[in-house]
């Protein structure tokens, strides 16, 4: 008795900014695809660790600009 009872899941890696990145399909803020984040309460602690593992990874992609004015800028120097 006094025993809290806790699961032995991995935490979500959501912050609270849920927007999704247009081109890349990923929310900008977790890293996680659309699908990965429905199916998250339903994914083994394996599958959960996995798409952990990845999440780093994927930051890269989203900090990638497609051009504007520093673009612009430096290609025609």
């Amino acid at each position: 008795m006094g025993e809290i009872w806790k699961r032995d899941e991995i935490e979500s890696p959501c912050i609270k900014i849920c927007v999704i990145h247009p081109a890349e399909r990923l929310c900008t803020g977790c890293l996680r695809s659309i699908d990965e984040i429905t199916q998250w309460s339903r994914m083994t602690p394996e599958v959960r660790r996995a798409v952990m593992e990845e999440l780093p990874s994927r930051a890269s992609r989203l900090k990638q600009r497609r051009g504007g004015r520093a673009a612009r800028l430096t290609k025609d120097k």
